[in-house]
């Protein structure tokens, strides 16, 4: 249950709903929409075990998990509805192992936010937009507005006021605490140059942090001045290639990739971002025959950092924005003629040596990530055997 839910509507209920929910159950969904859309979620039936809520119990954070508000914690009573102040929204639902009732249903739909003020986070920079309307509105010119590195000029439209932003330049700044890599910036709008100022100078703070699975954007205003929140969440760009041998020279291109049954095969994660001081490592690959089923049928080629395949190994990188590894499809190319990769990779600081990218192998439970790191997810594949490479049925 639970999982990432990218649509720009639909409906979220509690397993095995209108039946009886499992005991034991710790589901989340994290509802992730365009950027500068909100979220909107409607409770349309809650039966649980009502009470003090310690036992059974729905959640609604206002963007991830382990790093946004609370909204709402309940079991009974009433209907609520909620709107995110970003475009993403995560709804957690808990059971313990004593009493089972109906559970919940509920609907998620996006509504568009009227921002005067938009922000993205890229790859490689802050994209931000500030609409020249709104700065006539409030009695400022768009030629007064600039970085806090005045040497990085904007392009100014017809319309627009248009800031590319990079992550290691024109002033940005670094900082780390215990949920987050927070990427900073001040763009600063200054009243007219009269003597007599009728208006304050305005700093508007923009920052991209990394949460635990997220990029997420921030923006607001300082000094007195009309206040411009904004939030919006992305992922990081991480891409997963084959390569014909462990030379890692030519890319394999096509797909399906066509192996034989004993070949080894060689695959390059590769981590697009500005940010030099980030390293990426292999958490968790597991091999299925279903490209959205990892777990009926899963066969692990390295788990939690822990190789589970003897064939499974690692080479050097040409930096700490790639790794490389391979292993042999001996093991379950046998049993299916056609197999999807799904491969967790972890990024973290260069240099962390408290993190997981240092420490290895490790027995954590999945969601006793360190500060400062995110996990990413990569489906690659199919990978269909040669003709001829029939599977033999073994269950070895």
């Amino acid at each position: 249950c639970g999982g990432s839910v990218s649509d720009s509507s639909g409906v979220l209920q509690s397993p095995n709903y209108p039946g009886s929910y499992p005991n034991d159950a710790d589901c989340v969904w994290e509802i992730q929409v365009e950027n500068n859309f909100r979220v909107t979620l409607t409770f349309r039936d809650i039966a649980m075990q009502s009470g003090t809520c310690q036992h059974d119990y729905i959640e609604v954070y206002d963007g991830p998990v382990h790093s946004s508000p609370l909204l709402g914690r309940f079991c009974s009573g009433s209907f609520p509805t909620y709107v995110s102040s970003s475009n993403m929204m995560s709804v957690r639902f808990h059971s313990d192992s004593r009493f089972s009732f109906r559970g919940f249903q509920a609907r998620y739909s996006s509504i568009p936010a009227s921002h005067n003020t938009t922000i993205q986070c890229l790859p490689d920079y802050m994209h931000v937009v500030v609409s020249r309307d709104y700065l006539r509105s409030q009695g400022y010119s768009a030629q007064r507005v600039t970085l806090k590195d005045n040497r990085c000029r904007p392009t100014v439209t017809s319309r627009e006021v248009v800031f590319n932003i990079p992550y290691n330049a024109c002033g940005t700044t670094q900082e780390e605490n215990n949920d987050t890599i927070n990427y900073s910036n001040t763009i600063r709008v200054a009243s007219s140059g009269y003597v007599i100022k009728r208006k304050k100078n305005v700093n508007l703070h923009v920052s991209c942090k990394m949460l635990r699975k997220s990029w997420q954007q921030v923006m607001y205003a300082a000094e007195d001045t009309v206040e411009v929140n904004e939030y919006q969440f992305g992922r990081y760009d991480m891409n997963i290639t084959f390569y014909d041998s462990p030379a890692f020279l030519r890319q394999v291109r096509r797909s399906p990739y066509y192996i034989d049954l004993n070949q080894n095969l060689y695959l390059q994660a590769c981590l697009r971002s500005s940010d030099p001081n980030l390293k990426v490592v292999v958490d968790t690959c597991v091999a299925s025959p279903n490209p959205h089923d990892f777990n009926t049928l899963a066969y692990y080629l390295v788990r939690n950092g822990c190789p589970r395949d003897s064939s499974y190994a690692t080479y050097s990188s040409p930096s700490s924005h790639f790794v490389r590894f391979k292993f042999n499809a001996f093991e379950f190319m046998s049993r299916h003629p056609s197999v999807y990769l799904k491969c967790q990779m972890l990024v973290c600081r260069l240099g962390d040596y408290s993190s997981h990218c240092y420490r290895g192998c490790s027995s954590r439970a999945k969601r006793d990530t360190s500060p400062a790191e995110e996990e990413v997810d990569v489906v690659v594949g199919p990978l269909q055997l040669r003709g001829g490479d029939a599977p033999s049925g073994s269950t070895k």
